[in-house]
């Protein structure tokens, strides 16, 4: 008799993040899961690569709506279609919004077999993490909800650790689960390295859809019942589905440890050294980094004389030290941290008081934006602003266009720097070649367009009493936006 055939594995990649860890090359509105921190890719980019071919089916995202065209974008680069891109309604942590994944996929397939992984680790090793992900799926397919203990190679007191139990039958290399440990101190962390039997929680986790979701109704009733709702309720827009917010909103946020894990007696841990790092600070990447003769690590435009044990890395300007050690200076065009390496965790409490600032009027968006803001269509970035005054450099991708819209306090004057443009003004279509302007008086109707196959780029000036992005009436827009 001829055994089932091994069902695909659809990765859920969780693309959330506030920006803060890695300020200021991360931001609010671009985390670090949409930065090329380690190689030539983003490392969502990564993530989706590493979790493609055998035995995986296509990908799906979830993500925040302000996220969403970024992951499409990346996604697309990187030649990969998603399943889904699912636009989680409101941060509730990693159990809710697993179950949203776990009720999508079950719409369509109820026996599907689910990978969850954040979309910003670091794995050296694919083919350990490959063979430890075969492991799993053998025990999933016996009913139970899997997680990966990494091998540790310190007593490191940022993450929690797992205590393995016995062996399970008929799966090698996959155990029980004792406990897990919140994040030691370390003395603690001494003695868990020492013991031989904890793992740190790299918080990725493969089980069936449908074990799941039994799982958390026994445990957490309310959460499925709301997540259930969200997604019954929710709907397709463009490329992405949206689960209702009204119900998403109403479960509570917790993790899959405290919700599930902790609780569950069918948990199971496959052991696993993968090369595992979970980049979340400035020291962690500091810690993986090619290092030269003095240790530093450089990044962009850098140099340095005298200087030891150090991370610099610039996005921009050039970045000149000297007579420095374990130090951490990171350049942006709108921002610098200098920190000691050891001190550069600290920086979640400078990113909120900046934020809470722009709260209260202050007019800070470091936290949240760099001066280059991305859009569907594109990007654009402030070059100089004035009271009445503000001049933009806009890039359009080949076949893209911003919406037909109008302002109301502004006018703009759009100069062709590279490429084509094709601009509609009120009821006139206009094509224009490098070097070539028109004029938008206030009101109008307009558009601009890219027809070409190579980026258009545009110095647009903009003239009136208010600038803000939030004067645009828009008439017709491609990409759903209000």
């Amino acid at each position: 008799m001829a055994s089932s055939p091994v069902p695909a594995i659809v990765p859920v990649i969780l693309s959330g993040g506030s920006g803060q860890r890695l300020w200021p090359i991360s931001r609010e509105l671009h985390p670090k899961q949409f930065i090329n921190l380690v190689s030539s890719q983003s490392m969502l980019q990564e993530t989706a690569a590493r979790l493609s071919g055998a035995p995986f089916s296509a990908p799906m995202v979830v993500c925040n709506d302000s996220h969403r065209f970024l992951v499409a974008e990346h996604l697309r680069d990187a030649g990969i279609e998603p399943t889904a891109i699912v636009l989680e309604p409101s941060r509730r942590n990693t159990a809710p919004a697993a179950a949203l994944a776990a009720l999508y996929l079950m719409r369509e397939d109820p026996d599907a077999v689910m990978l969850l992984a954040p979309s910003d680790h670091v794995i050296a090793y694919p083919k350990a993490f490959q063979a430890a992900i075969a492991k799993a799926a053998e025990a999933a397919a016996m009913g139970k909800l899997v997680t990966f203990g990494i091998t540790p190679d310190r007593p490191a007191t940022g993450y929690g650790y797992i205590q393995k139990g016995d062996a399970i039958d008929g799966v090698d290399g996959c155990f029980t689960i004792n406990r897990f440990a919140e994040k030691p101190d370390a003395a603690t962390a001494e003695k868990y390295i020492a013991e031989g039997n904890y793992f740190w929680n790299g918080g990725i986790f493969l089980f069936s859809a449908a074990t799941y979701i039994e799982t958390l109704e026994r445990l957490r009733p309310d959460m499925v019942a709301a997540c259930r709702k969200s997604i019954n309720d929710g709907r397709d827009d463009l490329d992405f589905f949206r689960p209702d917010a009204g119900a998403f909103e109403a479960c509570e946020g917790e993790s899959i440890d405290y919700a599930v894990m902790e609780n569950a007696t069918i948990g199971a841990v496959v052991p696993v050294d993968m090369g595992w790092h979970d980049v979340g600070s400035w020291e962690s990447l500091w810690s993986i980094g090619d290092k030269d003769a003095n240790g530093n690590v450089t990044v962009g435009d850098v140099v340095s004389k005298d200087v030891k044990g150090s991370y610099l890395r610039s996005a921009g300007p050039l970045i000149t030290a000297i007579g420095l050690e374990n130090v951490a200076v990171i350049a942006t065009a709108d921002a610098v941290l200098v920190s000691t390496r050891d001190a550069v965790e600290k920086i979640k409490p400078v990113v909120e008081a900046m934020k809470n600032e722009a709260m209260k009027g202050g007019g800070r968006t470091e936290f949240l934006s760099h001066p280059r803001i991305y859009r569907p269509w594109g990007w654009f970035q402030t070059l100089d602003q004035g009271a009445r005054h503000q001049v933009k450099h806009l890039m359009v991708k080949p076949g893209h266009g911003i919406s037909l819209q109008a302002h109301k306090r502004r006018a703009e004057h759009w100069t062709v720097v590279a490429g084509t443009a094709r601009v509609t003004r009120d009821d006139d279509i206009i094509t224009l070649e490098i070097d070539q302007s028109t004029y938008i008086p206030l009101g109008a109707k307009h558009r601009l367009e890219n027809p070409g196959s190579e980026p258009l780029n545009v110095i647009e000036v903009q003239s009136g009493d208010y600038l803000g992005e939030d004067d645009i009436v828009r008439f017709e827009d491609k990409y759903g936006r209000d």
